[in-house]
């Protein structure tokens, strides 16, 4: 299975120059799956501190418009998310896109809150839960940008039968620790470990830092985006994940 990971610039939105770009890059690449970074399309809601409906509904809008761009790539599957209404505040909704059809996979269930990233102020879950889906052939679960700190999450996916863990952030400018907590990931579920990150600097000055990376089952590095291919694809098999879960430290028991 070939995989495509991605640095999505700030602010992009679903149609213009910017990201046509994207797509032509990715239809050279011809990924078997997408993963996208975390609520890819329009400014960044967290980044102030109290909710605003009128720029909620705005960013649901774009997205909306977004579900349109991404399945006009054509690739297989897609694994990204989105912002939805969920009574007061939103829910950060993790989906995939298979043929045109689309299925939500997860709801963002950690939020930080501090400068640059109020999310608890503008989101909360509207599903429980972390569950195992097949997307595009193989298992997948997701971690939406925080939940990756979790050590715990990533290794119950691997005990439910995940062989790919998705990732999509929008995290800041230091990557030591999004490196640190991917590769833990990878060595505690014996799961393949695939993250996107936005990309930039705001106008407002906010920073995010890019770096999409993937880790090996055992958590050793696969590939990551570089200042030259902020689009990376690169070959996974999901039978190397299944013989990684019987290795130690996977199949040690609770």
């Amino acid at each position: 299975m070939r995989i495509c990971m991605m640095e999505g610039p700030a602010g992009l939105m679903p149609e213009g120059a910017n990201w046509e770009g994207i797509a032509d890059r990715i239809h050279e690449l011809a990924p078997d799956l997408l993963v996208t970074n975390e609520m890819p399309f329009g400014p960044w809601l967290a980044a102030l501190p109290s909710y605003d409906a009128a720029l909620a509904a705005e960013s649901v809008r774009i997205h909306e418009a977004g579900l349109a761009a991404l399945a006009a790539l054509n690739v297989p599957a897609i694994v990204s998310s989105r912002p939805v209404f969920a009574g007061d505040r939103l829910a950060n909704e993790a989906f995939a896109l298979q043929g045109g059809r689309y299925a939500a996979l997860h709801h963002k269930q950690y939020f930080p809150q501090e400068p640059g990233f109020f999310e608890a102020a503008w989101f909360h879950s509207a599903r429980e839960g972390f569950e195992v889906a097949d997307v595009g052939g193989i298992r997948v679960g997701v971690l939406l940008c925080t939940e990756l700190m979790f050590n715990e999450r990533a290794r119950r996916y691997g005990r439910d039968g995940a062989e790919l863990i998705v990732v999509p952030r929008a995290s800041g400018a230091s990557s030591g620790r999004w490196l640190t907590a991917g590769a833990m990931a990878a060595l505690v579920s014996g799961c393949y470990v695939v993250s996107s990150n936005r990309a930039g600097r705001t106008a407002e000055g906010q920073v995010f830092g890019g770096m999409a990376f993937a880790f090996q089952p055992g958590g050793e590095p696969l590939a990551q985006s570089t200042d030259t291919e902020s689009i990376v694809a690169f070959d996974v098999d999901p039978v190397r994940a299944r013989a990684q879960q019987a290795l130690y430290p996977c199949y040690v028991k609770e």
